[in-house]
């Protein structure tokens, strides 16, 4: 698994184009829908008192940041979560938190040091 590199400037845009994609009520619950499985369009627009062009837009977004692939079949386009996109964001949060830190000593003594005469809250 790859993580996203969040020091070079790619890493960030990957990152912000998810945050953005997830940004959307209705496309987390295209993606929670779709954590069962496998869903055509016209399953996914069922659910949604939205048109056909406004489904089409959200998972062109999610596809763009990468959390949804499709496969068109036919007429018919299908969609599923991509695992390996969603294991990357997994490990980024994983990161960005205390349980994440605690694995990495390097990032925990980095944190720690401080060159201000405040005290830090822990």
């Amino acid at each position: 698994m790859r993580n996203i590199n969040v020091n070079g400037g790619d890493g960030i845009k990957e990152l912000v184009d998810i945050f953005k994609a997830l940004s959307d009520e209705n496309r987390i619950k295209i993606v929670q829908m779709l954590v069962g499985g496998e869903l055509c369009a016209c399953d996914i627009q069922e659910h949604f008192q939205l048109t056909q062009p406004t489904i089409s837009h959200h998972m062109k977004v999610l596809m763009q940041s990468g959390l949804v692939e499709g496969e068109k079949r036919g007429k018919w386009m299908f969609y599923c979560i991509n695992d390996l996109r969603i294991n990357e964001l997994k490990a980024f949060i994983d990161g960005v938190t205390k349980k994440g830190f605690e694995d990495d000593q390097t990032m925990i003594d980095r944190i720690s040091y401080c060159q201000c005469d405040g005290e830090r809250k822990k």
